[in-house]
């Protein structure tokens, strides 16, 4: 997920959209790979499929403040601690310019929340495991930014306009972050053996849930699966989960060696032929359980969110009398 678009095998299967359905106008700017903008008209089914995709992408950001700025107050010091308040303060601000994005398809943000609160809607399954050392952090900026850079670049390229703008700001964050994570591991799995060993076990446990970030299989065999040959018709996404998943591998592995650690999986190797790293299939049993609601953080990850968003009413509440208020005084002063 985490800018991805799919579901569990036992949701209910969505109707491809009849193309006649589609305006002349939407064919056409997606014939000539152009920008959908909001007052543009467009089928239904596109702004669904845009809604879902960028309220779960808002969300996951919101949501994955919580893993990392669980080690704020324990940063080994205080440059660490200074580089992860930035981190975590750029994510709120994904989530921000994302439900923003979302809000120009008519909906509101309020009702995104809700949604999410009452898990009609989702986020990453990443978000789901909890950080238990400090190199957790390291392999979450490493692996799993790493992991949403691959997947986020291309939608850049995105038909809809507000949403690839606001991914090019996303992504050049993210990069920092990516690298953050690398350092972080890097310095560990050159100390002392016990920081090698922590950085090691942190890339063992994150490695997997990592690659399930690019969503079950969807090529070859299995290319009606899912959202993406409608999601790639409307270029709303440019490549397959399995295509992003093999472009993640490729560019980890040598980053891997760099490092010092290994990844988690015997099978990795180059594979002259193919021009790519081979690499074990994923068992996408545990994506499909911890999508469900049945992760080793699901219900904390939720009850946090649902009771910060409680907590802040009265901020939101004293901000609205404000502008009602600023409102009332320019109407008196136009009058």
């Amino acid at each position: 997920m985490y800018g991805n678009d799919f579901t569990t095998p036992d949701a209910r299967p969505r109707p491809t959209p009849d193309a006649g359905d589609e305006p002349a106008t939407f064919r056409a700017i997606i014939g000539d790979d152009g920008r959908v903008e909001p007052r543009d008209e467009m089928p239904e089914g596109y702004r669904k499929t845009l809604v879902r995709q960028i309220a779960q992408h808002a969300h996951s950001e919101i949501i994955g403040m919580q893993p990392e700025g669980n080690w704020i107050s324990r940063a080994p010091s205080l440059r660490r601690k200074a580089i992860l308040m930035a981190k975590v303060q750029d994510e709120a601000g994904h989530g921000l310019y994302l439900y923003a994005a979302a809000e120009t398809l008519g909906v509101d943000r309020a009702d995104l929340l809700d949604a999410l609160h009452e898990g009609r809607q989702k986020y990453s399954s990443i978000f789901n495991y909890p950080t238990l050392t400090w190199a957790d952090v390291g392999a979450i900026g490493w692996l799993v930014d790493g992991a949403a850079i691959v997947n986020q670049v291309p939608l850049c390229r995105c038909s809809y306009g507000p949403y690839a703008r606001a991914m090019v700001r996303v992504c050049k964050e993210e990069s920092f972050h990516q690298r953050q994570g690398f350092e972080i591991l890097h310095t560990l799995s050159h100390g002392s053996a016990a920081q090698k060993a922590m950085a090691q076990d942190a890339v063992n446990r994150y490695w997997w849930p990592s690659l399930m970030m690019f969503g079950p299989a969807d090529s070859g065999a299995d290319d009606s699966r899912g959202h993406t040959a409608q999601s790639m018709a409307w270029g709303i996404k440019r490549f397959s989960n399995d295509d992003l998943r093999q472009r993640f591998v490729d560019m980890t592995v040598p980053q891997s060696e760099a490092l010092g650690l290994t990844l988690p999986d015997d099978a990795i190797a180059w594979n002259e032929e193919r021009g790519h790293y081979d690499f074990s299939p994923v068992d996408f049993t545990e994506l499909f359980e911890v999508i469900r609601g049945n992760g080793p953080c699901n219900a904390e990850r939720m009850a946090h969110r649902v009771g910060a968003h409680e907590d802040g009413a009265w901020v939101r509440e004293a901000a609205a009398a404000y502008a009602a208020k600023q409102q009332a005084r320019r109407e008196e002063g136009a009058a």
